[in-house]
């Protein structure tokens, strides 16, 4: 794991607007730690005065007596220090906690708005529980130890300067002693921590892989039982979190030595210091209320390099998910859009591909010269086997990856020339997957287009063929949806984002064809309002079953990433190539024709 020294210079720009509550926190704390190192002096006054008055008494000197007014008088003084004390760390508490609450937040959208700026092959390539964990886990990690520490370390540190500061005010001699607890239980620490501090990263690595395997079981917890591998499922979570046990046992363990062989230190340091004071309040060099403000002077010594011992489990937590938050915000963005970007009016709603080639990864070439016209108002199916490259040729159209090679223009303007979020409002999109999010049904048709009239919602309904159900349903538009939209049906679900992208009026539409899931008689609904909505648009539609695609202006047959044949039904069965062979494979009675390809 990097340093501590990095990470808290990543920080340092969250903390700075709220300096101000910072080191107001901060003067509030030195006053009390102030008063803590006070007390012990003050309270050794009253040890002392009563020593001497027993002292006196004993001897039978004249006048000789306990003076209670000078001990009523340091009793109210420490009554005071002592309120001031509480005082001051409420208060510093208070602004504390507001200025990290701020910084956590501000941490929070920091992230958040670094995921909408990634490009999607990071999505690729990590789970999204592994996303979540770094947003939740780890953040609230950073939280709870800064809210825990800050505070403490600062308190700690000025304790321990003030302490050696008065011990040396009541005896060099021992003071001198007492200050080699600092520099040997430094030693021990720095030890300790540099062999755990990796281990902690290891923790917050596992958490984040367990995070990320139970957003993806539970996903799919209905395919998991479909297909009973809920065993597999329990072996591999057993596995993850197992291997987040031992990672955490190495690290809490390691950890946990370091405030056993701390407080060896101090003590052997008090054993010393103890024969010490005997020997000089023996011998009148020190009095015996001195001697007892020492000795409480190294319990303040001993007391802040127990808790910042205690708190290094959390401290060093803290740093591995600062290390994992920041490890994330500088990861590479999407490439920015050009400086003089062109936005497109009265979209016609031709779209060209000239040479275009692309690659996931260097040296494996998915798409090697594709060339495609779409003029206006087309319909344009795309079919071919899985892993055809289908979907990457959507995923370049709406630029979610950039071409390798070539162009993609629209209206003759090239789509690299736009801006991502003007490109993108171009386009509509009816996909495989629906995705409704929790709330009403009219909240989530509005989605399209924010600001939409509830006629315009209701208009839009009626045109995706939704309207009707949506009237038979308890509270009709005001329906919630709850969060997996599982108390509506696959098809409604689908007939709803079709009326989402009916209101969003977009120039260009893409449909992921969605009927194989529903029955037949939604199956004509659906088909019925994707017509309905791709009346007058250019349309991309991705093919499933080549009965729905027959009247479409052109279809393009993809293979290996390449466009293999392109025309209409009727045109590519004529030709009796590869189209011809996967029409007859999904319609033909006898068995599938064997591809000519």
């Amino acid at each position: 794991m990097k340093n501590f020294k990095e990470t808290i210079k990543k920080l340092i720009p969250f903390l700075k607007p709220y300096l101000i509550p910072f080191l107001g926190a901060i003067l509030f704390i030195i006053g009390a730690a102030v008063i803590n190192a006070i007390t012990p002096r003050t309270e050794g006054l009253i040890i002392t005065q009563l020593t001497e008055d027993v002292l006196a008494i004993s001897k039978g000197l004249e006048n000789a007596g306990i003076h209670f007014d000078y001990i009523i008088k340091v009793l109210i003084l420490l009554g005071v220090l002592y309120v001031l004390s509480t005082l001051f760390t409420y208060v510093a508490s208070f602004l504390l906690t507001n200025a990290i609450q701020n910084t956590v937040r501000d941490l929070r959208n920091a992230v958040q708005n670094k995921i909408r700026k990634l490009p999607i092959n990071y999505f690729d390539q990590n789970s999204f529980g592994e996303v979540l964990s770094r947003i939740t886990n780890d953040i609230d990690t950073i939280s709870n130890a800064m809210q825990q520490s800050f505070s403490q370390i600062i308190n700690s540190v000025l304790s321990l300067t003030l302490a050696l500061g008065m011990m040396y005010v009541v005896n060099i001699q021992m003071a001198l002693v007492a200050t080699l607890i600092v520099p040997l239980s430094y030693l021990v620490s720095k030890f300790i921590v540099g062999k755990s501090q990796q281990l902690f990263y290891n923790q917050q690595q596992a958490l984040g892989k367990l995070n990320g395997a139970v957003q993806e079981m539970y996903t799919g917890f209905n395919e998991l039982k479909l297909y009973g591998k809920q065993e597999d499922a329990i072996e591999e979570f057993v596995g993850i979190n197992e291997e987040l046990c031992q990672e955490g046992f190495k690290a809490q363990f390691i950890s946990s030595i370091m405030s056993p062989l701390v407080s060896l230190v101090s003590y052997l340091g008090i054993a010393v210091i103890g024969v010490m004071g005997g020997i000089l309040t023996i011998r009148g060099a020190l009095t015996v209320g001195n001697l007892q403000a020492f000795i409480r002077y190294i319990w303040q010594i001993n007391q802040p390099l127990t808790q910042v011992t205690q708190l290094s489990s959390a401290i060093q937590s803290a740093f591995a998910a600062a290390e994992r938050v920041f490890e994330f915000l500088e990861e590479e963005e999407e490439v920015s859009d050009a400086q003089n970007t062109v936005k497109l009016t009265d979209v016609k709603g031709n779209v060209t591909f000239e040479h275009v080639k692309f690659s996931y990864k260097e040296g494996a070439t998915l798409i090697e010269d594709l060339n495609v016209e779409v003029k206006s108002g087309q319909m344009v199916a795309i079919v071919g086997p899985t892993g055809a490259g289908k979907t990457t040729l959507i995923n370049l159209l709406m630029r979610f990856y950039d071409v390798s090679g070539g162009s993609i223009k629209i209206d003759g303007v090239d789509i690299r020339d736009m801006k991502r979020e003007d490109l993108r409002s171009l386009f509509g999109m009816v996909l495989q997957d629906t995705w409704l999010y929790r709330g009403t049904i009219a909240e989530n048709i509005e989605y399209g287009r924010f600001g939409a009239t509830r006629e315009e919602i209701i208009e839009a309904a009626k045109v995706a063929n939704v309207h009707h159900f949506i009237k038979t349903l308890p509270d009709g538009y005001d329906m919630v949806l709850n969060e997996e939209a599982s108390n509506i049906s696959q098809g409604e679900k689908q007939l709803l984002t079709i009326a989402r992208a009916i209101l969003a009026d977009p120039a260009i539409l893409i449909l992921d064809e969605a009927t194989s899931s529903v029955d037949t008689r939604i199956e004509l609904i659906l088909q019925k309002a994707m017509r309905n909505i791709m009346k007058g648009r250019t349309s991309f539609v991705i093919a499933h079953r080549l009965s729905t695609i027959r009247s479409a202006d052109l279809i393009l047959v993809m293979k290996d990433g390449n466009i293999i044949e392109k025309g209409t039904h009727e045109e590519l069965m004529a030709q009796g190539g590869f189209y011809e062979s996967l029409y007859n494979s999904q319609f033909a009675e006898s068995s599938p024709v064997t591809s000519n390809s």
